[in-house]
């Protein structure tokens, strides 16, 4: 038998039965609430609604941050005052320890060059570039670095701007392709081909710290180990101007292509000066150059003609390689191009990719600088 029970009977009032304890009632409990541990703290509704707001604020400008991150965000531009390299920025912001050396150095402000070279275009020569990038020009910033390593030359195509915005734009993307240009603040003109070759040179001088300063056309199939092992040479002057040297009539018919407007300040032959499509300047010439004032030099109609005048009055040492106008490719050859016909190759597009496929214009072996 248990040792309670709780079940009693109402109408059994015997005598004999024991009153029931205090805490039994004879009246029936009710059931009590169950508890609940928010039931003290109830939150406002007007909280709650500002609470969920904020987290949907929140998770909205998460968002976006993701989605600006993961956007091709426009590449910052190496520039100094106008001027302005597309390839070290597009390392500067992918991987600065190749170009600097050290990863904590990153990029110097004049990286030391044997030489740089630039490529002399316009907007109506995407053809060109486009035959240079599959030939001895590298197509993608790795191979433009790895040549400027082996070397020490380093490569930019260079040009102006341009009033018309298609143009700019397509430049633009170009420009986000490639990684190969310097940008230069002149008009992209035919006409002022001096002022560019000017613009040029001061651009170059204050990005990179070179010994030789290289002007080149996109017109010619060029060898740039054989240039740098020209540049590599031991010289005794300081100041040297390199190239295809001429002298020949001036031109003074306006019907004439090489017409001279102020030919009559120059005689009747052109003093010794190098053919336009190639030619370099040494590092304290191209000093001189940056130090002038724009309006301090003369320029004439021909940017060969210009630059040949200002050689004459810094007294700079002229240096005649033939190497550098070959009208054909040769064990020797450093740039090769339609002399005399064209100033440049004769319809350059195809005939560079014709040259490149050429054993001895793409494949035969750097000589020595002693034959060169």
């Amino acid at each position: 038998m248990p040792l309670f029970s709780h079940r009693s009977s109402a109408s059994s009032g015997s005598a004999g039965s024991a009153p029931l304890p205090s805490f039994y009632s004879a009246k029936p409990v009710k059931p009590s609430k169950p508890f609940s541990a928010f039931s003290s703290t109830r939150i406002p509704w007007p909280i709650l609604v500002f609470s969920l707001l904020c987290l949907l604020i929140g998770l909205a400008g998460t968002l976006f941050a993701l989605s600006a991150i993961r956007r091709n965000q426009p590449l910052p531009i190496f520039r100094c005052g106008t001027s302005e390299d597309t390839f070290r920025s597009f390392y500067s912001s992918s991987d600065s320890g190749k170009l600097g050396g050290d990863s904590n150095k990153g990029l110097v402000d004049r990286p030391k060059l044997l030489g740089f070279v630039g490529i002399q275009t316009g907007f109506e020569s995407g053809e060109r570039r486009s035959a240079l990038r599959s030939t001895w020009f590298p197509s993608d910033p790795d191979g433009l670095l790895r040549l400027e390593q082996a070397t020490g030359l380093g490569f930019r195509f260079v040009i102006g701007k341009s009033k018309d915005v298609k143009k700019m734009a397509m430049l633009e993307k170009e420009i986000e392709k490639y990684r190969d240009f310097m940008l230069i603040d002149v008009e992209e003109e035919y006409l002022k081909l001096p002022y560019k070759t000017l613009a040029f040179f001061k651009a170059a001088f204050k990005l990179f710290e070179a010994d030789y300063y290289v002007k080149a056309d996109d017109d010619i199939y060029l060898r740039p180990d054989r240039l740098a092992t020209l540049l590599a040479k031991e010289r005794s002057y300081s100041m040297t101007y390199i190239g295809c040297m001429k002298k020949g009539p001036v031109i003074t018919d306006p019907k004439l292509k090489w017409y001279e407007k102020s030919g009559h300040l120059i005689g009747n032959e052109y003093f010794l000066h190098a053919y336009g499509p190639i030619y370099v300047l040494s590092a304290e010439v191209v000093a001189s150059l940056a130090a002038a004032r724009n309006d301090s030099l003369r320029m004439f109609n021909n940017e060969d003609v210009t630059i040949g005048s200002w050689m004459l009055a810094m007294n700079v040492h002229h240096e005649d390689n033939r190497a550098m106008c070959d009208p054909r490719c040769t064990p020797t050859s450093v740039a090769v191009w339609d002399i005399p016909r064209c100033s440049g190759l004769c319809n350059p597009a195809s005939k560079l990719k014709e040259l490149h496929k050429i054993g001895m214009c793409s494949k035969s072996p750097t000589l020595p600088p002693d034959d060169i």
